[in-house]
């Protein structure tokens, strides 16, 4: 018999740490290995490694959404993103939302406009990014970690 909820989060599991992971990958190894190097040089491996990826999470930030919207339907569990115990809830919703925004939203309708103004500063985009990138990597490991926790029955 198909247990589509274990099929969901499976699916949900694997479009997760794609997704975060990709973004570990490049919080933590191509933004360093970019401010290494001189600044339009750095911005030049940047880009080619964002592109590549983002092509990919296009798939995997969907489907993430796609089968935890599925999970809470099918598990009726509307109410945890207004309870305090399941504050990742609403935290995974929201980061997936700013994710959502940034890959569908903001690069197809700015690249141009971001690339011009990276290019006037590479250096001080470089930072920049990487700031960005360590803060959202950040919110989402304090978000998977309440998650898993929270799956477990603690709640902190």
């Amino acid at each position: 018999m198909f247990d589509d909820l274990l099929f969901a989060r499976a699916l949900h599991v694997l479009a997760v740490v794609h997704w975060i992971g990709g973004v570990g990958f490049v919080t933590l190894v191509i933004l360093p290995l970019a401010l290494s190097r001189p600044a339009g040089e750095g911005l030049d491996l940047f880009n080619l490694v964002e592109r590549r990826f983002a092509a990919q999470v296009r798939w995997s930030i969907p489907l993430a959404g796609a089968a935890g919207l599925w999970m809470t339907y099918r598990m009726d569990v509307w109410d945890r993103f207004v309870d305090p115990h399941f504050w990742w809830m609403p935290a995974m919703a929201l980061l997936w939302i700013v994710f959502m925004a940034m890959v569908f939203v903001v690069e197809p309708l700015f690249e141009h406009k971001l690339e011009v103004l990276a290019r006037k500063n590479p250096a001080g985009a470089l930072k920049r990014l990487a700031l960005m990138h360590l803060i959202l990597l950040g919110l989402l490991a304090a978000t998977i970690l309440g998650a898993v926790a929270g799956a477990h029955g603690y709640y902190f």
